[in-house]
């Protein structure tokens, strides 16, 4: 489905549309990460732009042309089969290397790093779309996170839902992502990590439902500086955000 004209590339701005990619949704799909895509087509039109969706299944090609593309979370052995299409198509690999954005959610945080634990515990290849690797934690990480985002990106404190057991390490080309308040994170201390315009995180809940400004931040790297949005159509994701926060004893 579609809305307004269509884009001829990432990061200029005008008056065709941004083009979302909703990457494997049949493999990562778990915890409601479809919410990540609504929410950015909505924040997008709120700030004055038109939308294209494209829903691209695991038995479909992944397009090289669009703007944003999303990956959410999966069980082990989805995972691994989607690590291993994704890796042979080399439509996210070559969408990144034109510049486009990527947002990855939980298992697709890691498989847009160099490695992962596998069922396992085996390690898996990667796309190597980040400089991180992951592996098997000893504890489950699961419930509240809250995290603070790294300044320079102006995200703001971060909410979100984690269960995974993951335990990821960044290399010397990846940022984190945030510091944990509370939760775990990757496991260090820090949450996610991102590096040019590519981004992942453990958050769940959805993650850009519950932060509009993270959402709005991945909208400026296609677009650039943001018309503001109507403070009208604020009123129920900053209550939700609001709520979410104080239930941790963290203020916005």
């Amino acid at each position: 489905m579609s809305e307004g004209g269509y884009r001829t590339g990432p990061a200029q701005r005008g008056p065709s549309a941004i083009r979302l990619v909703w990457v494997y949704p049949d493999l990562l799909s778990t915890y409601g990460d479809r919410g990540n895509l609504l929410v950015l087509a909505r924040r997008a039109r709120l700030h004055g732009f038109g939308v294209e969706i494209a829903e691209v299944n695991s038995d479909q090609r992944v397009p090289v042309d669009g703007d944003i593309y999303l990956l959410g979370g999966g069980e082990d052995l989805p995972q691994i089969l989607a690590a291993r299409r994704l890796a042979a198509s080399g439509g996210l690999a070559a969408a990144a290397a034109r510049g486009a954005v990527i947002f990855a959610v939980c298992a697709g945080y890691q498989i847009v790093g160099t490695e992962f634990g596998g069922a396992e515990g085996e390690p898996v290849a990667g796309l190597g779309l980040l400089d991180i690797s992951s592996g098997r934690g000893e504890r489950r990480g699961v419930g509240e996170i809250v995290a603070d985002v790294d300044p320079a990106l102006g995200a703001g404190r971060l909410t979100g839902f984690e269960n995974h057991q993951g335990v990821t390490r960044r290399g010397p080309g990846a940022k984190p992502l945030a510091t944990v308040v509370t939760g775990v994170g990757n496991g260090d201390g820090t949450e996610g990590a991102y590096a040019g315009r590519v981004a992942g995180t453990y958050l769940h809940g959805p993650a850009l439902v519950r932060n509009p400004g993270l959402a709005d931040m991945l909208l400026g790297w296609v677009a650039g500086p943001l018309p503001p949005v109507d403070p009208q159509q604020e009123g129920l994701v900053q209550q939700l955000r609001a709520e979410r926060l104080a239930a941790q004893g963290a203020p916005a």
